[in-house]
């Protein structure tokens, strides 16, 4: 009789053993939701906020470095006056780039080369004051009869010297499938800004070859994109039958998009004024390359590879109407995201038990 009570304690104990991992199971995975959702949410934007950094001043001003106040815009005059070049560090068709001083911090002046091309770099600037977000460059001022634009510094520079920037000692914790992930959602990010910007629907014309694609955007110190060069951003209005061309010469190779070739075959020279005009699905069908090139060859950048397979696919069909809105695209990635990260910290819940 004395053992009866040890007995039953012995069947009792099973069951309260269980009760107590599911218990313990149940906190685990709640508060990895938890952590995963503050993880994720330095990244996304919620539905319906804006796209404008909260960080940034009213229109027409400005906050650089740690200086808490908004400046205007700076103005020819004060250009002129406080604006120090120090080296220059780039040159394009339109525009030569250099690495300038203000008041000791380090901004890009940008001026106008060729004077054929005046309508390229007011048309550039034009978009960057009214694209201003935290998915474009930060302008500081300009200077319209100068033809000069002033802009932040970024000292990684362009997309093009990421894999480079990666090797560095500094940044090689960042080169993983998560924090290249990350970028790739950032560079559709863009994409889907300017698909839905305050003008309108604006496609990226400046990307006839991946080269020239990851030009056109900064990597940040804090490892984000922002698109930098906004000289070929033409509008699309559907209700009003507007469509575009980027440029007036013949595009080929695979990068681009088949509507942005010559469809009249090689016995039919080219003819811009015979040449269709399309849309901004030109954007979506190079959107798995630049992905590619930002996921780069790092452990888990395969699995990534893989559950992007389907969205992928749809982005390169031929037909531009059955392509992603860059919406949709975003979405997929960011589940993707979400997907892996939850996986990846399984293991760690399972050791929590």
């Amino acid at each position: 009789m004395e053992k009866k009570p040890h007995f039953a304690r012995r069947e009792f104990l099973p069951r309260e053993v269980s009760s107590i991992s599911l218990a313990l199971l149940l906190v685990a995975v709640l508060l990895l939701n938890a952590l995963l959702y503050l993880y994720l949410s330095k990244f996304y934007s919620s539905p319906g906020r804006a796209e404008t950094d909260p960080g940034l001043c009213p229109s027409g001003h400005f906050r650089l470095g740690a200086v808490k106040n908004c400046s205007p815009w700076l103005s020819c005059e004060a250009i002129n006056r406080e604006v120090r070049k120090l080296k220059c560090v780039g040159a394009g068709a339109v525009k030569k780039v250099f690495l300038s001083e203000w008041k000791e911090n380090k901004v890009v002046l940008s001026q106008l080369t060729n004077s054929e091309l005046k309508e390229d770099f007011l048309h550039g600037l034009k978009m960057l004051k009214a694209l201003q977000s935290k998915h474009v460059v930060r302008l500081l001022g300009y200077c319209e009869q100068q033809f000069t634009i002033l802009t932040e510094y970024h000292p990684l520079g362009s997309l093009r010297g990421l894999n480079e920037t990666l090797h560095i000692p500094k940044y090689k914790g960042m080169n993983t499938w998560r924090h290249r992930l990350m970028l790739a959602i950032d560079y559709v990010s863009v994409i889907c800004y300017l698909h839905s910007s305050p003008l309108g629907t604006l496609v990226m014309c400046d990307s006839n070859d991946l080269d020239k694609v990851l030009s056109q955007y900064l990597l940040t110190s804090d490892f984000h994109i922002l698109v930098n060069d906004l000289d070929a951003l033409p509008l699309v209005n559907r209700s009003a039958g507007r469509l575009v061309k980027c440029g007036h010469r013949e595009l080929q190779g695979e990068f681009v998009a088949p509507e942005q070739r010559w469809p009249y075959g090689e016995d039919m020279p080219f003819e811009d004024d015979l040449m269709p005009p399309y849309d901004e699905k030109t954007d979506i069908w190079k959107i798995p390359d630049v992905s590619n090139f930002l996921l780069g060859h790092v452990e888990g950048s395969d699995i990534v590879r893989l559950h992007l397979f389907d969205i992928h696919a749809a982005c390169k069909k031929k037909d531009p109407a059955e392509r992603p809105s860059a919406q949709e695209v975003l979405d997929t990635y960011r589940k993707v995201l979400t997907l892996l990260i939850r996986e990846a910290a399984m293991p760690a819940t399972r050791e929590m038990l």
